[in-house]
């Protein structure tokens, strides 16, 4: 249109590169192709086939229900008027009630987008790890992350927790990061923390409140939380969950199996997951960690203690789980320090035993060793018939297996000996796991244990002692010494 203005209409299109018939009809309508075709989609093509009830009954459902989908009003559609085929107009509605929310619509939530400075926020969450399917040793884990995160440099920090989302498995996590990290941000920010007190009473909740609070005061950071409901305000670390659980799967799969031998190779194999990420952001980090905050001489408290006292039963009972101890502790009171995974028994000042934690909402509401009773057990075999924790008493599978088939036989009084006769081997041998291989062998034949085979396998025969040949010297032979020894002087 430029050219136009100074040559012909012909040497106008020439210039431009089309044809002169393309000149004239631009010359008739300047518009664009755009503004055409818009102008084209405004005029409907056939017959609106919302027409007659749009007014009458969608715009009151809509309005008198915001929140009512498309679907919902396509089936209240239907129940009105069932002989219109309401299928077909099933996304010709979604697109009516789309355009009319975008111009009546109430006013929705907006989502500010935040900067994060380096080293001002550090987040912290808890996820679910039960739809990976982790197993140990063949077992399903049940288990969560605890996770932390850097908001800017998105550093991050992993590890496994068997429990719930308990301010323990916080203050530990979160220690184990800050001291993994080398620094420490201004700001700690996590959830509302209500899955940590849900089932505490307000006296207990209150005061993990102030440890927590005490927690961060200990490191110099400012505790924050997002409001109760509010998934999105702690949106960076929920967007590392998805991130790290996208990379443990792919892991899995290049692995070939989702099983690990024991909970610390479990560990161990995410912990050197989670470093390769890491390692990837080493220029951020680096510059994140110039802006972080000295740690402080030491750690503090992560972990919950109580007070228990060892009853004649040779344990105690701690948060509905019971747990044996050696028999020499009966009648001790014993301050118990709470980790996640483990309970560190002190008598006084002295630390005496470390204990698997058990869980009562799981099977495992019974944490028995063995070795703790065994003595007393020899004397008193009849005692395993009805004992309480007897199932838990059994340190691997085969022993289980093996009292089932004993029990089974009808002989209960050869079913508690030959079983007390099998713990006490594998306790003064050392052989629990080398005994409970050679009983999968003999009950895979169909038959009963075989104490007396078992004891000659692995107790050693009595050392015999090697001969001896005494050879007596000739008693001349002693006159020869002294003569010569005269001699000599």
């Amino acid at each position: 249109m430029e050219l136009r203005r100074h040559h012909t209409q012909r040497l106008a299109a020439a210039k431009s590169g089309f044809s002169e018939r393309t000149a004239r009809r631009i010359e008739r309508d300047p518009r664009l192709p755009t503004e055409k075709a818009a102008g084209r989609r405004l005029r409907r093509q056939t017959q609106d086939p919302l027409a007659e009830i749009w007014e009458r009954d969608i715009l009151p459902l809509l309005e008198n229900n915001p929140g009512l989908r498309p679907i919902g009003i396509l089936e209240a559609m239907t129940s009105r008027y069932p002989d219109r085929d309401w299928r077909r107009l099933r996304r010709t509605l979604e697109r009516r009630v789309r355009a009319w929310r975008a111009e009546h619509g109430p006013e929705r939530e907006v989502i500010f987008r935040q900067q994060h400075p380096p080293g001002r926020q550090g987040l912290s969450d808890f996820t679910d790890m039960g739809d990976l399917g982790i197993t140990i040793a063949g077992v399903a884990l049940d288990h969560r992350l605890y996770h932390f995160a850097l908001a800017y440099s998105s550093w991050e920090h992993a590890e496994v927790v068997l429990g719930g989302e308990s301010f323990t498995a916080l203050a530990s996590g979160l220690q184990n990061a800050l001291w993994s990290l080398g620094g420490v941000p201004g700001e700690h920010r996590t959830d509302s923390l209500s899955a940590a007190f849900r089932n505490l009473e307000r006296d207990a909740a209150e005061d993990q409140t102030r440890r927590y609070e005490a927690l961060c005061q200990h490191y110099g950071m400012v505790a924050s939380r997002n409001n109760t409901g509010i998934a999105h305000e702690n949106g960076a670390i929920e967007s590392h969950h998805g991130h790290l659980k996208a990379a443990i799967e792919q892991a899995l799969v290049l692995r070939g199996s989702h099983d690990f031998d024991c909970l610390e190779a479990y560990q161990a194999w995410l912990t050197e997951l989670v470093a390769r990420r890491n390692a990837r952001l080493h220029k951020l980090v680096e510059l994140e960690r110039a802006h972080l905050r000295s740690l402080p001489p030491r750690r503090t408290t992560d972990h919950d203690e109580a007070i228990v006292v060892v009853t004649s039963s040779s344990g105690f009972v701690l948060r509905k789980v019971f747990y044996t101890v050696p028999s020499r502790l009966i009648g001790f009171r014993l301050r118990v320090q709470i980790y996640d995974d483990r309970l560190e028994c002190f008598v006084g000042p002295r630390h005496v035993l470390t204990l698997r934690r058990g869980r009562r909402s799981t099977e495992s509401r019974h944490v028995v060793d063995y070795r703790h009773i065994i003595h007393s057990l020899r004397r008193k075999p009849m005692a395993l018939l009805n004992l309480v924790y007897r199932d838990a008493l059994f340190p691997r599978p085969p022993f289980r297996e093996a009292w089932d088939r004993l029990f089974g036989a009808g002989n209960t009084v050869h079913a508690c000996k030959t079983m007390v006769g099998l713990l006490s081997l594998a306790h003064d041998r050392n052989c629990e796991a080398e005994l409970a291989a050679a009983l999968a062998v003999q009950l895979a034949d169909g038959g009963l244990p075989d104490l007396a085979s078992l004891r000659a396998q692995f107790v050693p025969p009595p050392p015999s002692l090697p001969p001896v040949t005494v050879v007596l010297p000739n008693i001349a032979s002693y006159d020869t010494l002294l003569s010569a020894t005269g001699a000599a002087s």
